[in-house]
């Protein structure tokens, strides 16, 4: 323990993976400080990866040279691309995992990456000292961190990714025990130590549903829910790695609903409910609320969706995926029961709250660094976030930022522009959520140019140039994406004949041709794909379409630039409007008070958050477009 590291990460979540992997393999000695090294990449909730909008965040994390995909495609177990009946912009990966198995895995990932240590210890305490950069808010600099069992431990840097365990107490029912996870004890006294340094800290709550016995249910009473028949993968590396895909078998999840009797059950628990008596500050999360929360707030509605999901391919268990609880466990089981295929169900075990401790998103910049300790970054749960997802996209660019920040260079910032992890950073600066954050991709202003299959030719290029993306899988991007720019000219300069094409369109009930017509012009139409478009040439002496026939991604890809390529156009002249006033820098020292016309709340706001940008200012809340005009003047004047 007398060895001094370039970074310490404290909390080895899915936020604390990325943070390790990225920091070690751009070249920094690492120790990972968890409680319990066999907890590593724990999924402590649901067993999926992905989703809506968080399918595009592992993506991308995995464009930048993270591990989530990766790790999702060894461990999945059910893959499925979500809303596939709208259109792209909104098609959104999901694999429900084994989570014995991802967690296994992570742990062998973390344990081949030299030059990172693996320390069971908790953090305790921030060793800083007095520091004052010009220019720069920061009162002090990260020395190290002092641990529970007595060490003292040196660094540069430290990123605190500790979820859900900061001053963590668990409810069910009346009954309340400290800790962040079931069988998991809290982190204490690094709360105690932020605030002692001036950081202000908050509660949120979380919670998580019943684990059913998977031989007490009925499946016959519920309504099956099968993966996709063929498995798109989430990280880029997985075709090269592999043959035949997936790597598991592959299993349904099942759909039941609740019902009236369930819900007057829930209801005689309310007394003693720690979420209805006050017991639970925290506020919880809007978009996943707790079963009693969903009954007492639609009561209404006459039944909710119940998602019977595996938790992994060996074991017994089954998530009750809608049912999350901090009802008492004989309430949890007794309404349980009343819902269709669990009429004698066994609860292996009872769902639960959590509530625990994080810091508002103010004090926190674009880079995750923390405004008043220079070396200190926070990602995750601490930042008000939910979701392995969100902590994981967080974790990559925390591990990015403090690897360039010792290297002195350039931060990565990625603007809504580029990238849903650009946005939701964005989102927890200016909008400081006082609620668990959720990315949705309605939280998207550029979703259309922001999907989920363009990742890795928006992002794979900054991984490549950080030192997190191999050789091989950079020149295949850019093979790739050549080869989608010719397809993309040729489509819309060549022409087929209506002999060659006709009876395709008759038989999708679209409009004849009768002369010559541009491919791209007959792509454009709903009833037609280029796959099939493509059939009608003859392409033994067209070495280019035959070339892009091959690529099932490049032909999606060419499908969707030129179907939707109106609207893609307008939203890149969109981003073009947006980028010019993201570049209109406002210095860190601006003094906003010096301008009287600004409305109180504009100037109590703009000095909270102290925004980097005239972009980033106006999408504050309560800044109006006479506050910005002001501070432009100002700034010219």
């Amino acid at each position: 323990m007398n060895k001094k590291y370039d970074i310490i990460i404290v909390g080895a979540g899915h936020a604390g993976i990325e943070a390790s992997s990225a920091a070690v393999r751009m070249g920094f000695s690492v120790g990972l400080i968890t409680l319990d090294p066999f907890a590593i990449g724990r999924m402590s909730c649901n067993p999926a990866i992905g989703g809506t909008a968080k399918g595009h965040l592992v993506k991308e994390i995995d464009s930048l040279g993270g591990v989530m995909g990766g790790l999702a495609d060894k461990t999945g177990i059910q893959f499925k691309m979500l809303n596939k009946s709208k259109g792209p912009a909104v098609w959104s990966p999901r694999c429900q995992s084994d989570k014995d198995l991802y967690s296994k895995a992570a742990v062998e990932y973390l344990h081949n990456l030299s030059g990172l240590d693996i320390i069971q210890d908790m953090v305790k305490e921030l060793m800083v000292e007095d520091f004052n950069l010009t220019g720069k808010s920061f009162k002090y600099k990260i020395k190290g961190v002092k641990t529970g069992l007595g060490y003292e431990i040196n660094c540069n840097c430290v990123i605190i990714t500790s979820g859900t365990f900061l001053n963590a107490v668990m409810h069910t029912g009346k009954e309340r025990t400290e800790g962040g996870r079931f069988g998991e004890r809290a982190a204490t006294g690094l709360s105690e130590c932020l605030l002692g340094l001036g950081f202000e800290t908050g509660r949120l709550k979380t919670g998580t549903p019943p684990r059913l016995d998977v031989n007490t249910i009925d499946f016959s009473k519920t309504e099956v829910q099968p993966g996709d028949s063929i498995p798109v993968p989430f990280s880029h590396k997985t075709p090269y790695e592999l043959e035949r895909f997936p790597y598991q078998k592959q299993v349904d999840c099942f759909l039941t609903h609740t019902n009236e009797e369930t819900h007057n059950i829930l209801r005689t628990g309310f007394a003693d409910s720690p979420l209805f008596t006050g017991i639970i500050k925290g506020v919880g999360p809007r978009y996943c609320p707790s079963i009693e929360d969903k009954i007492s707030r639609f009561s209404d509605k006459p039944r909710h969706q119940i998602f019977l999901e595996p938790e992994t391919l060996d074991g017994h268990t089954v998530y009750m995926n809608g049912f999350s609880s901090s009802l008492s466990a004989d309430i949890q089981l007794k309404a349980a029961r009343t819902v269709p295929g669990l009429e004698n169900v066994t609860m292996v075990r009872q769902g639960y709250a959590v509530e625990y401790d994080f810091f508002p998103t103010h004090q926190i910049d674009l880079t995750l660094e923390t405004k008043l300790v220079s070396g200190l970054f926070n990602a995750g749960q601490v930042n008000g976030t939910s979701g392995y997802e969100e902590a994981a996209g967080q974790g990559i660019i925390a591990g990015i930022n403090a690897a360039l920040k010792l290297k002195n260079d350039e931060p990565l910032i990625l603007k809504r522009s580029e990238a849903y992890i650009g946005v939701l950073i964005d989102d927890l600066i200016i909008k400081c959520p006082d609620e668990p954050y959720r990315m949705f991709t309605s939280s998207a202003e550029y979703r259309l140019i922001l999907r989920q299959d363009n990742a890795d030719l928006r992002l794979m290029e900054k991984g490549y140039s950080l030192g997190l993306i191999e050789e091989k899988y950079i020149r295949h991007i850019r093979e790739e994406q050549q080869l989608i720019t010719e397809g993309i000219n040729y489509l819309s300069t060549h022409t087929i004949s209506p002999k060659a094409v006709n009876t395709l369109l008759i038989h999708n009930k679209t409009s004849e041709i009768y002369q010559n017509e541009f491919y791209s012009h007959l792509l454009k139409r709903n009833e037609v794909s280029l796959k099939e478009l493509i059939g009608c040439a003859d392409i033994s002496n067209l070495p280019l379409l035959q070339q892009i026939s091959e690529s099932t991604g490049v032909m999606n890809q060419i499908e969707i630039e030129i179907k939707y390529s109106g609207y893609i156009k307008r939203q890149n002249e969109q981003v073009e409007n947006f980028n010019r006033n993201e570049d209109i820098r406002i210095p860190e020292d601006f003094k906003y008070e010096r301008i009287k016309s600004l409305s109180s709340e504009a100037l109590d706001k703009l000095k909270k958050i102290k925004p980097v940008s005239v972009g980033q200012a106006t999408r504050i809340a309560g800044v109006r477009p006479s506050d910005i005009s002001a501070i432009i003047i100002y700034m010219r004047g």
